[in-house]
């Protein structure tokens, strides 16, 4: 049966019947920009910026949203796209405190702005989301600058009372993604939109601090943002994209395997995102592996065995210490039979060291004393 084609730019193009022009056009290699779309959750078509032209429309529409046909004839940057990608910019840049690089960058005071943020990281002219905001690099691309819509009056507080996440509502597009991330995607379900008209924005338990909600603190809200409405606290003015290397590995606090991205600055964790295209969290962390990082900085932590003799601690070998532990061991085998050890797995152990270890205690030693300690 002849696949089902559309026709996408002047090219024909197969579709999935069900996949909307944006999953069609993504499969063709075609990329459409977006900003509240967010993977595997309904789409909402609220930004509008992947609005596309489709021959015999009486509007342009939400490529999100909108079902690919056979036969459909759809341009993605026609002239008439293009502009009203321009105006949606333009009012988004006006919604609120977006000062950022797009906002500056016009005429002759571009180099200027750019020098002073290449000296100065933490400045009121600067986003702490600059270098890593969506709506930034739209601006960019469309060369977009604010200044056409007037600005809105003095916007929300900022809510920084919690420890892991900074929320700026002045700097929010409302496109939703957060809530969908914290009601599809990891369902919390303690983040949603208040209020109507003008006066909408993001709420938590009734409009009340993450901190007084039922928010679990796992940030993917923060992962979701496309924009520096929401930044982690640890990370923000610390992290810019360009400086630091990405390295990934598995998360350390479980057997579960979550892949992680160590965005690592100056041979420092400086911040961790989920690997969104790897099993099995599909970009998902918890509170633990994504802010749960900088204890492996802290100055108490013990860098080589200790040795007690009497009051008092030696350091000690790492062969010296296993080897007195073995001995002690034995020594109460001996004395008082296989049964008189027991041992406690940490939780957060990956699952090769626990099955080491209960087979060191059921195999080698002889006894069936072994649990876990899901303590953190």
């Amino acid at each position: 049966m002849a696949a089902d084609v559309f026709t996408l730019n002047g090219r024909e193009t197969p579709f999935t019947p069900g996949q909307t022009i944006l999953e069609a056009a993504g499969a063709a290699g075609v990329r459409i920009p977006t900003l509240c779309h967010l993977e595997g959750t309904l789409p909402t078509g609220a930004c509008r910026i992947c609005v596309v032209e489709v021959e015999g429309a009486r509007t342009l529409l939400a490529a999100c949203t909108t079902p690919a046909a056979a036969g459909m004839q759809v341009h993605t940057e026609s002239p008439r796209v293009v502009a009203a990608r321009k105006t949606i910019l333009e009012l988004l840049l006006a919604s609120g405190n977006h000062n950022c690089a797009a906002v500056a960058g016009d005429g002759a005071r571009w180099t200027d702005f750019q020098l002073r943020v290449a000296q100065t990281e933490k400045t009121a002219d600067l986003c702490p989301a600059w270098g890593d905001c969506r709506l930034q690099e739209l601006a960019f691309q469309y060369q977009v600058h604010a200044g056409t819509y007037a600005p809105p009056d003095a916007g929300p507080d900022l809510e920084d009372v919690n420890p892991m996440i900074v929320r700026d509502l002045s700097r929010c597009i409302l496109c939703g993604r957060c809530v969908k991330a914290c009601n599809e995607v990891q369902v919390n379900k303690a983040i949603s939109f208040g209020y109507r008209g003008s006066r909408t924005r993001i709420v938590a338990a009734g409009d009340r601090p993450l901190i007084e909600s039922d928010c679990v603190f796992c940030g993917e809200c923060v992962q979701a943002c496309p924009v520096g409405a929401l930044v982690e606290r640890k990370a923000g003015y610390a992290w810019r994209p360009w400086k630091a290397e990405r390295i990934r590995t598995t998360c350390p606090y479980c057997g579960v395997g979550c892949q992680q991205w160590l965005h690592v600055q100056d041979g420092k964790i400086v911040k961790v995102t989920g690997v969104e295209e790897a099993a099995p969290n599909r970009g998902r962390l918890c509170v633990k592996g994504r802010f749960g990082y900088d204890f492996i900085y802290s100055p108490d932590r013990l860098r080589t065995p200790l040795i007690r003799e009497g009051e008092d601690f030696r350091e000690a070998s790492w062969d010296e210490a296993l080897d007195l532990v073995a001995e002690r061991l034995k020594a109460v085998i001996a004395a008082h039979g296989p049964d008189a050890v027991a041992g406690v797995s940490c939780a957060r152990s990956i699952n090769e060291d626990s099955y080491q270890m209960q087979k060191l205690f059921r195999a080698a030693i002889g006894t069936n004393n072994i649990d876990h300690c899901a303590r953190t």
